[in-house]
């Protein structure tokens, strides 16, 4: 258990990759990293602790972490990505001031996650979700009164779109000029898309 009062992030990357063929984790992405080592690093940079939710078949490709960031193992992540979200949670105080949630699919530069913390710390937000032309992106970013209803998503309650539907109303949204924060790279084409899109250096 992680005592001290800061930011954390749960990166998911249990998933089975289905749809893109190979496992997301390993992918080449920006300045010679991995999908999920660039993930890690941007949110570190953010002053978040990555805390990331491996599968028993992609652990031993992780990557080397920094000693700040965590890794757990889900051990059986076919029960849902919700099953992933709530491995992850188990590392967690409930005195922490913001948690995130991503997906090893969903890479940000840093200046997302910067941009979102201040708005989120700023105005004391239940939830911060980013958006670009009206759309919600990710990461969510959750306040500690969120974490009893992140504790009790299952599959059958569609997981955090259930917490999304609950507090709709008191979602903060933060508006970005890139849609970058809609990214999702699902497939092979999502992947080349978006890795021969040049990132902003300021967001």
């Amino acid at each position: 258990m992680i005592n001290e009062k800061k930011n954390f992030t749960i990166i998911l990357s249990a998933g089975k990759s289905t749809r893109m063929g190979t496992c997301k984790t390993s992918l080449p992405w920006y300045n010679n990293q991995t999908l999920l080592q660039y993930q890690v690093t941007e949110f570190l940079k953010s002053n978040f602790i990555p805390i990331v939710v491996l599968s028993p078949q992609n652990a031993a490709f992780q990557p080397e972490f920094p000693p700040e960031s965590q890794t757990i193992i889900n051990p059986d992540p076919s029960r849902g990505k919700t099953s992933s979200i709530l491995t992850g949670l188990t590392l967690i105080s409930q005195n922490f001031t913001t948690l995130a949630i991503s997906a090893v699919d969903q890479p940000r530069p840093r200046e997302v996650y910067h941009k979102l913390r201040y708005f989120h710390q700023l105005n004391k937000a239940l939830i911060t979700a980013p958006t670009y032309e009206n759309r919600i992106g990710h990461p969510l970013l959750f306040s500690p009164q969120i974490l009893p209803y992140l504790n009790s998503i299952s599959e059958a309650t569609q997981g955090l779109r259930q917490i999304v539907k609950q507090f709709n109303s008191s979602i903060q949204k933060v508006e970005f000029n890139h849609p970058i924060v809609l990214a999702d790279l699902n497939t092979p084409e999502h992947y080349q898309t978006w890795f021969s899109s040049l990132l902003p250096s300021q967001i």
